[in-house]
């Protein structure tokens, strides 16, 4: 028998492996894939592998939701940050083809999108699909805190975050609720015991620490390597918005506790002031906005909403915060032309500047500048028959979002703190006779006004 060639026969061996390697990723491609997704689309330029991947959940998680009619949009702050570079070449070809994938493939492990609670309500249908269609999911509920109250907290539950996982990649879809201040709010991603916190990096994603306040987007709808998604229509705008949108609730079970201790005064004198002052409130707001002002509530409206999640009805007036920094030339006529006329005006701007314009009635509204310190923050306070000044110092604070009645407005972070540094350990206790040269925990007296800068840093009117 003629001996076999070794060579013949390894070469036999590996061409028919090759053939038959090559038979199954044709089987694969167009069989397997179109079966079950389970091959991911090439996408022109794009790197193999995981970048494509991510490419492709996206393109996988828009479809589902097409499918359903829901409209989200991308608020994934990596892929608006790189958006934003390219917007105005976004905004004038929003149909151009992708010569790669520049966006959605950016290593990350996962996607952000947002959906209006409104616009949807038919999530057992989502679900099923979602899991045709290969996708594990996760539902995140907790309260409603728009249903909470001075008399009920109701602890009704709602949506807050859905996460779709698929491969090695995630969609997280926060849900946004429309609020009485006429703004959008998320809530915090906090997990029950029973689910699996390994389902995704949770510590990681953006919009789950904390809850957040947003204006209403207007939104763009564009097309990003291939993909028709909206977006809101000014990503550095939304950007910087997330930056400073983390949100505090109203501590109502605290104030309910409050309450039980000093019973509200519900005469018709408090009804009154509180009805003017929150108008009041809601114009200052408005003005200073139209400024592009920032401002919190501070002094005894903030403890207001701190304490009692209302205006102090024996407070008389409205108390705002405002940087210097922020300052602006434009405040004092902007208020006038708004219909409040400027009872006086203490201090300049490189110093203990402070403002008051007075309301309906006997309702003023302050406004306390305050200057920012290596390790502290301070306002200052003027007596106008002598000239004295006051210092009032504060540790440093960030400003959150909250909503008091009926109004998305700023407040300290560190509300406690900021309480405490003003009304000491005991603010629980209402004080009624209150002297804001003394009485005050972190007042000091600061020297007098020299006597030829008086008709400058002391103007009543």
């Amino acid at each position: 028998m003629q001996k076999i060639n070794k060579n013949v026969v390894l070469a036999l061996l590996s061409l028919t492996s090759l053939v038959f390697l090559l038979f199954q990723l044709y089987y694969y491609k167009f069989y397997l894939s179109q079966k079950n997704g389970a091959v991911f689309s090439k996408v022109r330029g794009s790197q193999s592998g995981q970048d494509s991947t991510r490419w492709h959940v996206v393109r996988k998680f828009l479809g589902l939701i097409s499918s359903h009619n829901i409209p989200v949009y991308l608020i994934d702050p990596l892929i608006l940050g790189l958006v934003d570079k390219d917007i105005e070449q976004i905004r004038t070809s929003p149909d151009a083809p992708s010569p790669e994938c520049k966006y959605f493939c950016a290593p990350r492990d996962f996607t952000t999108f947002a959906l209006l609670d409104k616009t949807w309500k038919h999530e057992v249908g989502l679900f099923r699909t979602a899991e045709k269609m290969g996708f594990q999911w996760l539902k995140i509920i907790n309260k409603d805190p728009r249903l909470d109250g001075m008399d009920d907290l109701s602890g009704i539950e709602i949506p807050l975050h859905y996460i779709f996982k698929l491969a090695s990649h995630a969609i997280h879809l926060v849900v946004f609720y429309e609020r009485s201040g006429n703004y959008l709010w998320h809530g915090p991603l906090r997990l029950k015991h029973h689910m699996d916190r390994k389902f995704v990096p949770f510590r990681k994603l953006h919009f789950g620490r904390y809850p957040g306040a947003y204006e209403k987007p207007e939104l763009l709808l564009v097309s990003i390597d291939d993909l028709k998604v909206q977006i809101p229509k000014n990503p550095s705008s939304f950007l910087e918005e997330m930056s400073y949108s983390r949100f505090l609730e109203c501590r109502y079970r605290e104030a309910r506790a409050f309450f039980q201790l000093y019973p509200d005064d519900a005469s018709l004198d408090a009804v009154e002031f509180r009805k003017k002052a929150k108008s009041l409130l809601h114009l200052a707001a408005l003005t200073l906005n139209n400024l592009g002002v920032k401002f919190w509530l501070s002094s005894g409206t903030c403890l207001g909403w701190y304490r009692q999640c209302n205006i102090i009805p024996h407070s008389k007036d409205v108390d705002l915060g405002v940087f210097i920094r922020d300052y602006k030339a434009d405040i004092i006529p902007a208020f006038q032309k708004a219909g409040l006329s400027l009872k006086h005006k203490f201090g300049k701007v490189e110093d203990s500047l402070e403002l008051s314009f007075q309301g309906e009635d006997d309702v003023k509204l302050d406004i306390f500048f305050f200057y920012e310190e290596d390790d502290h923050i301070w306002n200052g306070g003027t007596q106008a028959k002598s000239g004295k000044k006051f210092k009032y110092f504060f540790p440093k604070f960030t400003l959150c979002w909250t909503e008091f009645v009926e109004l998305k407005v700023h407040v300290p972070c560190e509300t406690l703190q900021y309480v405490e540094a003003n009304y000491g350990p005991d603010w629980k206790v209402p004080v009624k006779t209150w002297d804001w040269k003394s009485s005050p925990s972190n007042v000091q007296y600061n020297g007098v006004w020299p006597v030829n800068e008086w008709d400058d840093v002391i103007q009543i009117y």
